[in-house]
């Protein structure tokens, strides 16, 4: 009987998923619906209307933040701490037809971020408010629609109050926006929850909730399918069962299954399944549903730190703010791509969300190529940090948005802790007992499976009130390096993380000779010797007041086993916060990579300790005053000895003693060749030179890739760097280029990474800084081949490059 069982139940999927050939594109519709939006800035409510003119309103496409268009303003509300950018008010509004047909479907629209205060309206409806600007939200639309007619969208976002945050936010709906088209009977949002309950390479276990909606006003019978794909989408596992739920209301419905020989995910090879949930009624597929799935397990281990599917495993991570550079806040999957191949080419494999839910691309790309994230959700509770911030909307919003944080992000592979705040000022009194355990009981009613973190700045048992809620599970610590060897003893049994480490000032391309380590200020509001050009020198031997330079905190980190690992702050420089300068400085000098996504030199230290590729890296250039003395430093790995030579002479060899990161020479400068060569048991491992550069002769471009897509997102990164005749790095040069961009692409940004550039990011020219600048381009759409030209006067060859558009 039950083998007559097994093969009726496989004949049924079979026919199921045979019918759902034809029928699932049409089961689930999600629409791109960032096109044709109207945007005004400025306060106008009367926009909700169908009637109203919004003729002189800006034609664009979403993912759009009107703050990076702006003009950088001493005077501007938003402050240093958000890079002297405006804000204000801002409404979007858009025409649209539904089809007649679709009357009987449930439509909804999705937003992923809409910085800050939105409302949205639809034919003149308010379909709510959202402030936090960072969590995703979405709204049924099928009430209020006009079907087979037009409809009119409307967002209001308002930005105004200010200050309201500790770093640069964007202002807009800077996100994507997504249209959902299902029929009644549907998997709701965010409606899957996936885990692995038990995980081994000879056989794991999936545990599948699916939430279902239904919206009719009669109960239905339908048929739950899940299927486990791999990579090939080969089916792995399935499993289907009949069910039943009542008029107008959701139900979660259970699947368990098994897969045998599952590849583990991890930061290597980070291999996913996908689950496909298919719902079906009288065999008629209604909706399906996407889930991704990756098999591994973690543990974080008191005296070990962290193990990954068994493996100890060192956390080399970086903190990352939202924003992307000269795009502002836009969110864009190839900018986050490039952002995290350069941070996995250095050898991270872990990322902070810092300090608020950041995108679905990001979360994406996290899981695609072999991050660990650490999720994070707040940066204030209900005591503010600036003025307008969350606190204003703490009672009223934190629960859903905590929730709605939580099960947007829950199945993805990469998250392997929840982050409840960043340096949360109920720490200092009791009232953080009370809230750290409200906030972990609603995290664990959503997840049980992965730890609850905050990330911590006091040490002090007797003063830190979130760490006595006995709430956490995971203790992350925020600086104070020198303090670690004290944990396992101060806080013994626990957990620990360096959940933010670092903040040490660089400008790339820059180099003061190193006359010892120095913090700018040495305390809080202290005066310091800094440079009038706004810049800190490219050598690793300054660092914020509460903070340590890469090197202190990285042999900190590397010697003490308990600790899980790290998290630099940050990747990346980003806009706003730019510590130790005033005005005219708008962006950050924390980043291992500077703004405009070109590496400062302590990028090779850490390519040289978290990587396996061989690393030599010589700083700094080599264009200098005649017989002055240049501290010459290395970084370089899988070699016991470097050798300096200048014009061929020998200047002795080095080698790394004790737990040294770099080897250095004092060398009196003659102009010419400076060579390294590393050597391993006497055989050469790599060479390096740097040349003496002639007078600037031309421009050299070099994209980032040799081809876009026509799908009006696609962007390429083109660097652009001054060259003398032969081809090497005009270190100093500081000429204007000028950009011409035709064919298939459109100039979306320009940056140089130099910390206290007020020129527009949106400008047609860009000042080279220390020899370099990028040019980001956009597809417009057209078949066509881009072309940028780029010039510079004074006698510098015109230089362009041609992209292929697909």
């Amino acid at each position: 009987m039950i083998k007559h069982k097994n093969i009726f139940q496989k004949i049924t999927i079979a026919l199921l998923f045979s019918v759902s050939v034809f029928a699932q594109k049409q089961a689930r519709i999600v629409e791109d619906f960032n096109k044709n939006w109207n945007f005004k800035l400025g306060d106008y409510p009367e926009a909700v209307n169908a009637n109203y003119n919004a003729s002189d309103w800006k034609a664009l496409q979403l993912p759009h933040d009107w703050s990076i268009e702006g003009a950088f303003d001493k005077d501007a509300k938003t402050k240093q701490a958000q890079g002297f950018l405006p804000a204000g008010k801002g409404w979007y509004r858009k025409v649209f037809t539904i089809p007649a047909s679709w009357k009987s479907k449930t439509i909804s629209i999705e937003f992923d971020g809409v910085f800050k205060n939105s409302e949205v309206f639809i034919n003149g409806k308010s379909l709510g408010i959202r402030p936090n600007g960072y969590i995703s939200f979405g709204y049924d639309l099928s009430p209020y629609l006009n079907y087979g007619q037009t409809n009119t969208i409307a967002v209001k976002v308002d930005n105004d109050a200010q200050p309201n945050s500790r770093w640069y936010t964007g202002s807009g709906i800077y996100r994507n926006v997504r249209l959902v088209t299902t029929e009644k009977l549907h998997v709701g949002k965010w409606g899957t929850f996936v885990t692995t309950p038990e995980v081994s390479t000879v056989k794991s276990k999936v545990h599948l909730e699916v939430t279902i909606d239904n919206d009719f006003d009669t109960a239905r019978e339908f048929t739950f399918v899940t299927s486990i794909l791999d990579v090939n989408n080969k089916e792995v596992a399935n499993k289907i069962s009949v069910e039943k739920i009542g008029a107008k209301t959701f139900e979660t419905k259970v699947h368990n299954l098994e897969v045998l020989k599952p590849q583990l995910w991890n930061t290597e090879n980070p291999y996913l399944y996908k689950v496909i949930t298919k719902i079906y009624e009288k065999s008629v597929l209604v909706d399906n549903y996407e889930t991704p799935l990756g098999f591994r397990f973690f543990n974080f281990d008191s005296e070990k730190g962290f193990s990954l599917n068994g493996v100890p495993t060192k956390i080399y991570g970086v903190c990352l703010h939202h924003d992307n550079g000269a795009l502002g806040a836009v969110e864009n999957i190839h900018a986050v791509r490039r952002k995290l191949t350069l941070m996995k080419e250095m050898g991270a494999n872990a990322i902070r969300m810092s300090h608020n839910p950041h995108s679905l691309e990001m979360m994406q790309l996290c899981d695609e190529m072999g991050f660990i994230v650490q999720d994070e959700a707040f940066d204030v509770w209900k005591k503010k940090k600036v003025t307008n911030d969350y606190h204003k909307d703490w009672d009223a919003w934190h629960k859903q948005d905590l929730e709605d944080f939580i099960k947007r992000d829950r199945n993805h592979p990469s998250v392997m802790m929840w982050s409840i705040g960043n340096e949360i000022r109920e720490q200092f009194d009791s009232t953080g007992i009370a809230i750290t355990r409200e906030l972990a009981k609603i995290v664990k009613s959503l997840d049980a499976t992965r730890p609850v973190t905050s990330a911590l700045t006091e040490n002090v048992i007797e003063k830190n009130f979130i760490y006595q809620s006995g709430a956490l599970d995971l203790l992350g610590f925020n600086y104070k390096h020198e303090e670690y060897k004290d944990f396992p003893t101060k806080f013994k049994g626990q957990k620990i993380l360096a959940s933010e480490s670092v903040s040490a000032l660089e400008t790339r391309g820059h180099y003061d000779f190193p006359d010892g380590i120095k913090a700018w200020p040495t305390k809080y509001g202290a005066a310091f010797d800094g440079n009038a050009d706004w810049t800190v020198s490219a050598y690793d031997q300054v660092k914020s007041y509460w903070g340590a330079t890469h090197e202190e905190n990285w042999k900190t980190i590397k010697s003490q086993d308990f600790m899980a690992g790290t998290f630099i702050w940050t990747g990346f420089d980003y806009i706003g916060e730019p510590d130790p300068y005033p005005f005219p400085a708008r962006s950050s000098y924390f980043g291992i990579v500077d703004l405009a996504g070109l590496p400062k030199d302590v990028y090779y230290m850490y390519q040289s300790e978290w990587s396996n590729k061989t690393v030599l890296h010589i700083l700094p250039h080599w264009n200098w005053k005649k017989d002055q003395e240049v501290e010459v430093w290395a970084y370089y790995n899988n070699a016991d000895e470097v050798e300096l030579f200048l014009n061929g002479k020998s200047l002795g060899k080095k080698s790394k003693q004790n737990d040294d990161l770099h080897i250095s020479w004092h060398v009196k400068f003659e102009p010419g060749t400076l060579k390294a060569v590393s050597r391993k048991n006497g055989k050469v491992v790599l060479e390096k030179e740097i040349r003496t550069a002639g007078e600037a002769s031309k421009l050299d471009l070099q994209a980032d890739k040799t081809a876009i897509k026509n799908d009006t997102y696609d962007l390429v990164y083109v660097t652009v760097s001054m060259t003398d005749k032969d081809g090497n790095l005009v270190p100093n040069a500081m000429d204007l280029v000028n950009f011409e961009v035709t064919g298939g692409g459109k100039l979306v940004g320009v940056d140089n990474g130099y910390q206290a550039n007020l020129d527009s990011f949106k400008a047609n020219s860009c000042k080279l800084f220390n020899g370099k600048c990028i040019a980001i381009i956009q597809s417009n759409g057209k078949k066509e081949s881009i072309k940028l030209k780029a010039t510079a006067g004074n006698g510098i060859s015109v230089s362009s490059i041609k992209i292929s558009v697909n």
